[in-house]
């Protein structure tokens, strides 16, 4: 939902610090289907394809970052205006400007100078709030759909990534590498109970379990996030090192192709969902104590997540004959190769891993999805006048219900993610950047002139708007021949 109030500046915390936060955001559940489809593409193409993948989400994240800024500018003048300010300012200016650039108040709404302090990063202006600034009301409807349409694929990700999980932990048959991943017919505890039938149960006990809370105003604690982020690192650096000790030990099992194209639609749509941080990027951005080298800063950010994803994806390709869909089943102990005590443990550590990270995520990202979908549909100004079972009932039940029926319907995260990333994750992560930075200059340049905006993205020309709408919808072209093509 937009922000309901913008006169007071969030708490702060280091650049440094905002950084990780914003590389845990990143590093999720993406980047657990990501070694699957890498293989599927082949090696140097899939290299080659997720560092173009990663520019690009970095070029809409300084997208974000400069309409971020121009939306202080914009807020701070319109409170000038309707203020009537004349002499003194009440504006609050970026904490970085220097002393002389703000002494004379006087001059706060004359000259370039002046104007420019108004473009900060120090306001937590959301998504939905910029779009309220600068797009009309179908634009508005346009971009609440695909944020909504994102988060339900991101809800049906989770439950059925962790009823997956609980499957292969719980059915007590051998699982073998080499058998197909998409084996859902074999039998678990009696001939009457396939693992199909399982893995429902599995959801149905999740949906149980873990829907009631988007019923209520969860928040995660601070240590809370810390123990997820630490258990976070540990399994990815746990998976690294134990592919990389097989390399060195055994030599290569797996011996995926140098280029594949048909299998580029879904490492898209994988890559696409695995860069995605836009959605949250304000929140994480304001508070930042330092901003004057935020873009540097976040692209060194990518560079390194990109950088983990291929060393996560090349050492898992070669390491294993045969890759799960969900990277965490490669680890998760079976009877064809026998392990000590510590092993196991560190197998049963990494098959839960996605249990208790995205269990913990589920109500926050279904909270979300209900306020924006209140946001769609009702009217925010008058909140307190409808129902209790309309807003606290109703709104919940259409958070959670749908991607609970997808997730039941399959179990394919591959088609899940591919789905996700590459239509509502491309318009999310592509087109609402892009049309946001067009239309926040725009406005800027009529309402404050030809001040400089410090936070404005490197890519400032047109071309780059236009290039990533044109990437958008090459993406979406892609994934849609390779759904027709499966059918």
């Amino acid at each position: 939902m937009p922000s309901s109030e913008v006169a007071s500046s969030p708490e702060v915390y280091s650049s440094w610090v905002g950084l990780i936060y914003v590389f845990n955001l990143i590093v999720g559940t993406g980047a657990l289907t990501l070694p699957s489809v890498f293989a599927q593409a082949g090696w140097l193409l899939s290299t080659l394809l997720i560092i173009a993948l990663a520019f690009i989400g970095y070029v809409t994240v300084t997208f974000i970052i400069e309409t971020m800024a121009c939306a202080n500018a914009t807020i701070q003048v319109k409170k000038l205006q309707s203020h009537k300010i004349d002499g003194e300012s009440e504006a609050a200016v970026d904490s970085e400007t220097d002393e002389e650039e703000v002494t004379n108040e006087e001059t706060a709404i004359m000259g370039n100078r002046n104007l420019r302090r108004y473009y900060s990063l120090n306001y937590q202006v959301e998504l939905g709030e910029m779009a309220g600034l600068y797009f009309n009301r179908v634009g508005q409807i346009l971009f609440y759909i695909s944020l909504c349409i994102y988060l339900y694929g991101d809800l049906a990700i989770y439950a059925a990534a962790v009823s997956k999980s609980l499957c292969d932990l719980v059915c007590p048959n051998n699982r073998s590498i080499s058998n197909s991943t998409e084996d859902f017919d074999i039998e678990c505890f009696h001939e009457s109970i396939t693992k199909i039938d399982l893995y429902r149960i599995f959801v149905g006990v999740f949906a149980l379990l873990i829907g009631p809370f988007t019923y209520f105003n969860v928040q995660k604690t601070k240590y809370f996030q810390l123990a997820t982020t630490s258990m976070r690192w540990c399994a990815f650096t746990i998976m690294i090192v134990l592919a990389a000790v097989s390399l060195i030990q055994f030599g290569p099992k797996g011996y995926p192709p140098m280029m594949n194209f048909n299998g580029v639609p879904a490492l898209i749509g994988a890559s696409v969902y695995s860069f995605m941080c836009h959605h949250s990027l304000p929140g994480l951005v304001a508070p930042f104590s330092e901003k004057r080298y935020v873009l540097r800063q976040l692209g060194l950010d990518y560079i390194l997540i990109c950088s983990f994803y291929i060393l996560l994806s090349l050492t898992g390709i070669f390491a294993f004959n045969k890759l799960f869909d969900l990277y965490t089943l490669n680890f998760v102990p079976n009877g064809d190769n026998p392990t000590n005590f510590f092993m196991q443990l560190i197998q049963y550590f990494l098959g839960m891993f996605p249990i208790f990270t995205l269990s913990t995520s589920f109500p926050i990202i279904a909270i979300t999805l209900q306020n924006n979908l209140k946001t769609l549909f009702l009217d925010p100004n008058k909140m307190d006048s409808y129902s209790f079972v309309l807003k606290r009932l109703t709104f919940p039940t259409l958070a959670v219900a749908p991607p609970i029926f997808v997730a039941v319907s399959t179990h394919n995260l591959s088609s899940l993610v591919e789905f996700t990333g590459s239509y509502a994750g491309a318009c999310v992560q592509y087109v609402v950047p892009a049309f946001l930075v067009y239309q926040a200059r725009k406005h800027c340049k009529r309402d404050i002139g030809t001040a400089t905006n410090k936070y404005a993205s490197p890519f400032k020309s047109s071309l780059w708007v236009y290039f990533v709408i044109c990437w958008s919808l090459v993406c979406s072209i892609l994934v849609t021949l390779n759904l027709f093509a499966e059918f």
